[in-house]
Protein backbone atom coordinates (compact mmCIF):
# COMPACT_ATOMS: atom_id res chain seq x y z
CA UNK A 1 0.00 0.00 0.00
CA UNK A 2 1.37 3.37 -0.65
CA UNK A 3 2.45 5.56 2.09
CA UNK A 4 0.62 8.31 1.47
CA UNK A 5 -2.90 6.07 2.21
CA UNK A 6 -1.72 4.47 4.82
CA UNK A 7 -2.85 7.87 7.13
CA UNK A 8 -5.94 8.70 5.88
CA UNK A 9 -7.46 5.04 6.19
CA UNK A 10 -6.81 4.72 9.65
CA UNK A 11 -8.37 8.49 9.91
CA UNK A 12 -11.10 7.17 8.58
CA UNK A 13 -11.38 4.31 11.04
CA UNK A 14 -10.20 5.98 14.43
CA UNK A 15 -12.77 8.69 13.60
CA UNK A 16 -15.17 5.68 13.63
CA UNK A 17 -13.85 4.67 16.87
CA UNK A 18 -14.07 8.36 18.40
CA UNK A 19 -17.39 8.93 17.35
CA UNK A 20 -18.34 5.51 19.09
CA UNK A 21 -16.51 6.50 22.44
CA UNK A 22 -17.88 10.22 22.18
CA UNK A 23 -20.79 10.84 19.80
CA UNK A 24 -21.76 14.45 19.43
CA UNK A 25 -24.69 16.23 20.22
CA UNK A 26 -27.75 14.71 18.33
CA UNK A 27 -25.71 11.95 16.65
CA UNK A 28 -26.71 8.51 16.97
CA UNK A 29 -22.95 7.14 16.50
CA UNK A 30 -20.92 5.59 13.89
CA UNK A 31 -24.31 3.50 12.98
CA UNK A 32 -25.65 6.13 12.30
CA UNK A 33 -24.13 6.60 9.11
CA UNK A 34 -22.05 9.70 10.02
CA UNK A 35 -18.23 9.72 9.03
CA UNK A 36 -15.78 11.96 10.38
CA UNK A 37 -12.99 11.94 8.07
CA UNK A 38 -9.34 13.22 8.50
CA UNK A 39 -6.13 13.87 6.45
CA UNK A 40 -3.01 15.72 6.22
CA UNK A 41 -2.51 18.15 3.91
CA UNK A 42 1.28 17.26 3.10
CA UNK A 43 0.39 13.58 2.24
CA UNK A 44 -2.44 13.92 0.23
CA UNK A 45 -0.19 16.06 -2.52
CA UNK A 46 3.66 15.90 -2.51
CA UNK A 47 3.63 19.18 -4.51
CA UNK A 48 2.46 21.01 -0.92
CA UNK A 49 5.20 23.31 0.76
CA UNK A 50 5.32 25.06 4.00
CA UNK A 51 5.69 29.08 3.86
CA UNK A 52 6.70 29.67 7.36
CA UNK A 53 7.14 33.31 6.50
CA UNK A 54 3.34 33.50 6.77
CA UNK A 55 2.23 30.97 9.33
CA UNK A 56 1.55 28.43 6.64
CA UNK A 57 2.89 25.15 8.63
CA UNK A 58 2.87 21.38 8.52
CA UNK A 59 3.55 20.90 12.03
CA UNK A 60 5.15 17.52 13.77
CA UNK A 61 3.61 14.00 13.50
CA UNK A 62 2.47 14.38 16.70
CA UNK A 63 1.01 17.91 16.63
CA UNK A 64 0.30 18.57 12.70
CA UNK A 65 -0.71 21.78 11.98
CA UNK A 66 -2.13 20.83 8.15
CA UNK A 67 -4.46 18.58 9.51
CA UNK A 68 -8.28 18.46 7.66
CA UNK A 69 -11.62 17.74 8.40
CA UNK A 70 -14.47 16.38 6.76
CA UNK A 71 -17.63 15.35 8.30
CA UNK A 72 -20.71 13.67 6.58
CA UNK A 73 -23.91 11.92 7.38
CA UNK A 74 -25.13 9.99 4.38
CA UNK A 75 -28.22 8.85 6.80
CA UNK A 76 -29.97 11.65 6.30
CA UNK A 77 -30.88 13.44 3.00
CA UNK A 78 -28.09 14.82 1.45
CA UNK A 79 -28.50 18.32 0.61
CA UNK A 80 -26.09 18.08 -2.47
CA UNK A 81 -24.14 21.33 -1.08
CA UNK A 82 -20.61 21.56 -0.09
CA UNK A 83 -19.74 23.78 3.10
CA UNK A 84 -15.93 24.85 2.66
CA UNK A 85 -15.55 25.91 5.85
CA UNK A 86 -12.12 28.58 5.96
CA UNK A 87 -11.18 28.50 9.96
CA UNK A 88 -10.36 26.05 12.46
CA UNK A 89 -12.12 23.28 12.93
CA UNK A 90 -15.30 23.53 14.68
CA UNK A 91 -17.05 20.04 15.69
CA UNK A 92 -20.33 21.70 16.88
CA UNK A 93 -21.18 22.91 13.36
CA UNK A 94 -19.56 20.21 11.46
CA UNK A 95 -22.24 18.14 13.79
CA UNK A 96 -24.79 20.78 13.28
CA UNK A 97 -24.30 20.62 9.44
CA UNK A 98 -24.08 17.10 9.03
CA UNK A 99 -27.35 16.38 10.52
CA UNK A 100 -29.09 19.06 8.35
CA UNK A 101 -27.70 16.74 5.36
CA UNK A 102 -24.53 19.21 3.91
CA UNK A 103 -20.81 17.57 3.08
CA UNK A 104 -18.57 19.91 4.94
CA UNK A 105 -14.68 19.99 4.83
CA UNK A 106 -11.81 22.31 6.17
CA UNK A 107 -8.83 22.36 4.08
CA UNK A 108 -5.47 23.81 5.32
CA UNK A 109 -4.90 27.13 3.40
CA UNK A 110 -2.69 30.19 4.64
CA UNK A 111 -4.94 31.93 7.02
CA UNK A 112 -1.88 33.17 9.40
CA UNK A 113 -0.30 35.69 7.16
CA UNK A 114 -3.02 38.50 8.63
CA UNK A 115 -0.31 39.07 11.62
CA UNK A 116 2.71 39.25 9.65
CA UNK A 117 1.43 41.06 6.27
CA UNK A 118 -0.30 44.25 5.22
CA UNK A 119 0.59 46.03 8.77
CA UNK A 120 1.91 49.15 7.23
CA UNK A 121 0.39 52.32 8.28
CA UNK A 122 -1.29 53.64 5.37
CA UNK A 123 -2.01 49.69 3.91
CA UNK A 124 -2.70 49.85 0.52
CA UNK A 125 -6.27 49.41 -0.63
CA UNK A 126 -6.17 46.47 -2.02
CA UNK A 127 -3.41 45.03 0.25
CA UNK A 128 -5.63 42.19 2.28
CA UNK A 129 -7.60 41.57 -0.14
CA UNK A 130 -4.56 40.59 -2.74
CA UNK A 131 -3.24 38.35 0.23
CA UNK A 132 -6.55 36.93 0.64
CA UNK A 133 -7.51 35.81 -3.12
CA UNK A 134 -3.43 34.61 -3.48
CA UNK A 135 -4.00 32.16 -0.40
CA UNK A 136 -7.29 30.90 -1.61
CA UNK A 137 -6.27 30.40 -5.20
CA UNK A 138 -2.62 30.01 -5.56
CA UNK A 139 -2.83 32.41 -7.94
CA UNK A 140 -0.64 35.37 -8.30
CA UNK A 141 -2.60 38.21 -7.08
CA UNK A 142 -0.22 40.05 -4.03
CA UNK A 143 3.10 41.31 -4.83
CA UNK A 144 3.94 40.32 -1.23
CA UNK A 145 3.52 36.25 -0.90
CA UNK A 146 4.11 34.02 -2.64
CA UNK A 147 1.56 30.63 -2.32
CA UNK A 148 1.57 28.46 -5.45
CA UNK A 149 -1.53 26.49 -6.47
CA UNK A 150 -0.93 23.19 -4.93
CA UNK A 151 -0.74 25.60 -1.04
CA UNK A 152 -3.82 27.48 -2.44
CA UNK A 153 -7.22 26.49 -0.79
CA UNK A 154 -8.88 25.36 -4.28
CA UNK A 155 -6.33 22.65 -4.75
CA UNK A 156 -6.24 21.72 -1.06
CA UNK A 157 -9.57 21.39 -1.57
CA UNK A 158 -9.59 19.46 -4.65
CA UNK A 159 -7.45 17.26 -3.04
CA UNK A 160 -9.01 16.20 -0.09
CA UNK A 161 -11.80 15.65 -2.37
CA UNK A 162 -10.47 13.14 -4.28
CA UNK A 163 -8.74 11.33 -1.32
CA UNK A 164 -12.64 11.56 0.57
CA UNK A 165 -13.80 9.70 -2.44
CA UNK A 166 -11.53 6.74 -2.30
CA UNK A 167 -11.67 6.44 1.05
CA UNK A 168 -15.55 7.28 1.80
CA UNK A 169 -17.11 6.18 -1.70
CA UNK A 170 -20.82 6.10 0.12
CA UNK A 171 -20.40 9.79 1.11
CA UNK A 172 -20.27 10.73 -2.31
CA UNK A 173 -17.81 13.54 -2.63
CA UNK A 174 -17.06 13.25 -6.06
CA UNK A 175 -20.39 14.79 -7.03
CA UNK A 176 -18.42 18.51 -5.90
CA UNK A 177 -16.05 17.95 -8.52
CA UNK A 178 -15.99 18.34 -12.09
CA UNK A 179 -16.43 15.13 -14.63
CA UNK A 180 -12.89 15.34 -14.87
CA UNK A 181 -11.90 15.77 -11.49
CA UNK A 182 -9.73 19.30 -12.40
CA UNK A 183 -11.44 21.17 -10.51
CA UNK A 184 -14.43 21.98 -8.23
CA UNK A 185 -18.13 22.68 -9.09
CA UNK A 186 -18.63 25.74 -7.59
CA UNK A 187 -21.80 26.47 -7.60
CA UNK A 188 -22.18 23.59 -5.15
CA UNK A 189 -20.37 25.33 -2.80
CA UNK A 190 -20.97 27.58 0.09
CA UNK A 191 -18.15 28.93 1.25
CA UNK A 192 -18.02 29.62 5.42
CA UNK A 193 -15.59 31.18 8.10
CA UNK A 194 -15.70 33.28 11.66
CA UNK A 195 -13.92 36.12 11.80
CA UNK A 196 -10.71 36.37 9.56
CA UNK A 197 -12.14 33.09 7.66
CA UNK A 198 -15.47 35.22 7.26
CA UNK A 199 -13.46 37.46 5.42
CA UNK A 200 -11.33 35.58 3.16
CA UNK A 201 -14.50 34.00 2.12
CA UNK A 202 -16.37 36.63 0.86
CA UNK A 203 -13.05 37.97 -0.98
CA UNK A 204 -13.20 34.33 -2.78
CA UNK A 205 -16.91 34.90 -3.92
CA UNK A 206 -16.03 38.28 -4.89
CA UNK A 207 -13.90 36.22 -7.51
CA UNK A 208 -15.73 32.89 -7.90
CA UNK A 209 -19.45 32.69 -8.31
CA UNK A 210 -20.71 29.90 -5.45
CA UNK A 211 -23.80 28.67 -3.85
CA UNK A 212 -23.88 31.29 -1.10
CA UNK A 213 -21.02 32.76 1.63
CA UNK A 214 -21.85 32.70 5.07
CA UNK A 215 -19.97 34.88 7.07
CA UNK A 216 -19.77 34.54 11.27
CA UNK A 217 -18.65 37.84 13.11
CA UNK A 218 -17.22 39.51 9.70
CA UNK A 219 -15.99 40.12 7.30
CA UNK A 220 -13.74 43.10 8.11
CA UNK A 221 -10.27 44.17 6.92
CA UNK A 222 -11.20 48.27 6.70
CA UNK A 223 -8.80 50.48 5.35
CA UNK A 224 -9.75 48.11 2.05
CA UNK A 225 -11.83 48.40 -0.82
CA UNK A 226 -12.22 45.09 -2.22
CA UNK A 227 -15.58 44.73 -0.80
CA UNK A 228 -17.18 47.18 -3.48
CA UNK A 229 -15.88 45.43 -6.49
CA UNK A 230 -18.37 43.69 -8.90
CA UNK A 231 -18.92 40.32 -7.89
CA UNK A 232 -18.74 36.92 -9.48
CA UNK A 233 -21.57 35.73 -6.69
CA UNK A 234 -24.67 37.38 -6.86
CA UNK A 235 -25.04 39.48 -3.41
CA UNK A 236 -28.35 38.24 -2.18
CA UNK A 237 -25.96 34.85 -1.93
CA UNK A 238 -24.26 36.90 1.06
CA UNK A 239 -25.49 36.03 4.86
CA UNK A 240 -24.24 37.36 8.24
CA UNK A 241 -24.35 37.17 11.80
CA UNK A 242 -22.53 38.55 14.47
CA UNK A 243 -22.71 39.76 18.22
CA UNK A 244 -23.44 43.59 18.54
CA UNK A 245 -20.62 43.50 21.52
CA UNK A 246 -17.97 42.01 19.24
CA UNK A 247 -15.51 44.75 18.79
CA UNK A 248 -15.96 44.57 15.00
CA UNK A 249 -19.04 45.35 15.03
CA UNK A 250 -19.06 48.37 17.90
CA UNK A 251 -15.75 49.66 15.82
CA UNK A 252 -18.55 50.15 12.48
CA UNK A 253 -16.44 46.95 10.95
CA UNK A 254 -18.94 44.73 9.70
CA UNK A 255 -21.93 46.78 8.82
CA UNK A 256 -19.11 48.60 6.61
CA UNK A 257 -18.55 45.52 4.80
CA UNK A 258 -21.94 44.33 4.47
CA UNK A 259 -23.07 47.83 2.78
CA UNK A 260 -20.56 47.78 0.60
CA UNK A 261 -20.82 44.14 -0.26
CA UNK A 262 -24.76 45.15 -1.32
CA UNK A 263 -26.61 43.27 1.82
CA UNK A 264 -28.82 46.25 2.73
CA UNK A 265 -30.75 45.70 -0.08
CA UNK A 266 -32.29 42.61 0.42
CA UNK A 267 -33.54 43.66 3.96
CA UNK A 268 -33.00 45.21 7.40
CA UNK A 269 -30.51 44.45 9.91
CA UNK A 270 -32.45 41.86 12.11
CA UNK A 271 -31.87 41.03 15.58
CA UNK A 272 -32.49 36.99 16.14
CA UNK A 273 -33.47 37.70 19.57
CA UNK A 274 -36.61 39.62 18.41
CA UNK A 275 -37.66 38.34 15.23
CA UNK A 276 -38.63 34.56 14.48
CA UNK A 277 -37.55 32.37 11.35
CA UNK A 278 -37.34 33.45 8.60
CA UNK A 279 -36.34 36.25 9.77
CA UNK A 280 -38.05 39.14 7.20
CA UNK A 281 -35.69 37.10 4.92
CA UNK A 282 -32.80 39.46 5.21
CA UNK A 283 -28.78 38.82 4.82
CA UNK A 284 -27.52 40.63 8.11
CA UNK A 285 -28.31 39.04 11.41
CA UNK A 286 -27.16 40.25 14.78
CA UNK A 287 -28.02 39.01 18.13
CA UNK A 288 -27.68 40.89 21.62
CA UNK A 289 -27.47 37.67 24.30
CA UNK A 290 -26.32 38.24 27.47
CA UNK A 291 -22.63 37.92 27.44
CA UNK A 292 -21.77 39.34 30.75
CA UNK A 293 -20.50 42.58 28.62
CA UNK A 294 -17.52 40.06 27.46
CA UNK A 295 -16.25 41.33 24.05
CA UNK A 296 -13.84 38.43 22.97
CA UNK A 297 -16.49 36.14 24.20
CA UNK A 298 -18.99 37.90 21.86
CA UNK A 299 -16.92 37.24 19.08
CA UNK A 300 -17.26 33.80 19.20
CA UNK A 301 -20.86 33.71 20.35
CA UNK A 302 -22.75 33.22 17.40
CA UNK A 303 -20.90 29.41 16.39
CA UNK A 304 -21.48 26.31 18.35
CA UNK A 305 -19.14 25.70 21.60
CA UNK A 306 -18.74 27.00 24.71
CA UNK A 307 -19.67 30.89 24.27
CA UNK A 308 -22.62 29.76 21.96
CA UNK A 309 -26.29 30.73 23.56
CA UNK A 310 -27.73 27.74 25.11
CA UNK A 311 -31.53 26.65 26.32
CA UNK A 312 -32.29 25.44 29.54
CA UNK A 313 -32.18 21.92 28.13
CA UNK A 314 -28.35 22.36 26.84
CA UNK A 315 -28.99 22.61 23.44
CA UNK A 316 -27.91 25.85 21.41
CA UNK A 317 -30.42 28.89 20.84
CA UNK A 318 -29.43 29.69 17.74
CA UNK A 319 -29.38 26.65 15.59
CA UNK A 320 -32.82 27.98 13.69
CA UNK A 321 -30.66 30.91 12.94
CA UNK A 322 -27.72 28.87 11.41
CA UNK A 323 -29.88 26.59 9.39
CA UNK A 324 -31.52 29.92 8.22
CA UNK A 325 -28.52 30.99 7.02
CA UNK A 326 -27.01 28.24 5.37
CA UNK A 327 -30.70 26.66 3.45
CA UNK A 328 -32.70 30.28 3.53
CA UNK A 329 -33.54 30.05 -0.60
CA UNK A 330 -31.41 32.92 -2.40
CA UNK A 331 -34.27 34.30 -3.81
CA UNK A 332 -36.12 34.95 -0.81
CA UNK A 333 -35.24 38.55 -0.23
CA UNK A 334 -36.07 41.34 1.87
CA UNK A 335 -36.68 45.15 1.17
CA UNK A 336 -34.05 47.27 0.81
CA UNK A 337 -33.41 49.83 2.87
CA UNK A 338 -30.85 52.58 2.37
CA UNK A 339 -27.28 52.27 3.97
CA UNK A 340 -27.04 53.56 7.28
CA UNK A 341 -25.49 56.86 7.50
CA UNK A 342 -24.13 56.01 11.18
CA UNK A 343 -21.81 53.09 10.07
CA UNK A 344 -18.79 54.43 9.27
CA UNK A 345 -17.38 54.13 5.57
CA UNK A 346 -14.11 55.14 6.18
CA UNK A 347 -12.21 54.57 8.92
CA UNK A 348 -8.69 56.64 10.21
CA UNK A 349 -5.59 54.82 9.82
Amino acid sequence: MPMRLIFPILALFSGVAALAANPPQGSKGPDSGKFHLQARASELDPRAKEHPEIGFVFGTKEKPADLQHAVVDTSVRSRKKLVIWLMSYNAGLFDFLAREGFHVIQPHYANKWFSKVCRETPVGPHCRGNVRLEAATGEDFSDIVEIPKPDGMMERTRQFLLHLQEVNPQGNWKQFLTGDGKGLRWEDVIVSGSSHGSTTSARFAKHVKVSRVVCFAGPRDQHQEWQALPSKTPPERYFGFTHVLDSGWTGDHYCRSWELLGMHEFGRIVNVEKTKPPFEHTRRLVTDFDVNGDAKRAHGAVLPGKKAKTNKDGSYAHEAVWRYLYSHPVEKTGEPVPMDDGCLKEHPQ
